[in-house]
């Protein structure tokens, strides 16, 4: 029974952590509220997160605290909708929380509408949007067409986690054995603005129990910032593709990117113009 009330301690204090974190990362203008005077907190105060979501301050302010209350599944929903937290993190909440968690759905609806208008305009090209974590939240044709991002299942749909952990993944990166040290280096650097953050924390956990080659680079330290880079990949069906990934930070204070694969010769110019082309006729008899 002691280490049942331990584990129970836990998990309280690990959501009323998580709820904090994510309170604080979202500011008045972003949910429509003016701001008056200098704030002593940073993001949202208790009482506003309360109100958006319709509980009550009481209530938030017990379930922030960590106290053992029975919270409801459409309360919980609510929160999650104020905070603006993405699949992942909604179904974390609802863990923490005692709840079972939501289904997780088919893509982030974090991606906003006009982004997603972008990858489809940036066919043929592959194109992906990601964020600090390398989670995969949105893909054009072109991309799952080149790593078949489709098949993986949501959950799991991290460039990081599929390259250390999924050898089919990994067959189609040549280089991965000399690129995997600046992709850990690169998610290093990015866990510098996460520390506090749960969801952070059971990822890296999670990298470091399932690949023994992940262990080894994380003991090692090292930084790198992300830049574009050459990029080559070896596709099931037409072989060596070469490309030049470039990223755009999706806002000045953004984590999340557009990476867009460009090609890098006429080869991969030419199959990337090929599948466009079939996918299209394909589309086409579809529509008759």
């Amino acid at each position: 029974m002691a280490t049942i009330a331990a584990a129970c301690g836990v998990r309280q204090q690990e959501l009323a952590a998580f709820l904090r974190s994510r309170r604080e990362r979202i500011t008045p203008e972003q949910v429509g509220l003016p701001t008056m005077g200098r704030r002593r907190t940073p993001g949202l105060r208790r009482e506003e997160v309360a109100q958006l979501a319709g509980v009550g301050v009481t209530w938030y302010t017990w379930l922030e605290q960590g106290r053992d209350i029975n919270v409801s599944e459409q309360v919980l929903d609510a929160v999650a909708r104020t905070l603006r937290l993405d699949p992942h993190e909604r179904a974390h909440l609802f863990r923490l929380a005692g709840a079972p968690p939501p289904p997780l759905e088919a893509e982030s609806k974090a991606v906003p509408d006009e982004v997603r208008v972008m990858l489809t305009q940036l066919e043929p090209y592959p194109a992906a949007v990601y964020n600090a974590r390398t989670d995969i939240l949105a893909f054009n044709r072109a991309h799952d067409w080149l790593f078949d991002v489709s098949s993986v299942p949501f959950a799991d749909r991290n460039s990081v986690l599929q390259c250390f952990t999924n050898p089919q993944w990994q067959a189609r990166l040549p280089e991965w054995p000399d690129s995997a040290p600046r992709a850990v280096a690169q998610l290093r650097a990015a866990l510098a603005d996460h520390y506090g953050d749960p969801t952070w924390r059971s990822f890296i956990t999670r990298l470091r129990n399932s690949s023994p080659a992940f262990e080894a680079l994380w003991g090692q330290h090292d930084v790198q910032p992300m830049h574009g880079h050459p990029k080559r990949v070896q596709h099931p069906e037409v072989g060596l593709l070469t490309f030049t990934a470039t990223h755009l930070w999706l806002g000045r204070a953004s984590e999340t990117r557009l990476t867009t694969f460009i090609p890098a010769d006429d080869t991969t110019a030419a199959h990337l113009r090929a599948r466009a082309t079939v996918d299209n006729d394909v589309m086409a008899v579809c529509e008759r």
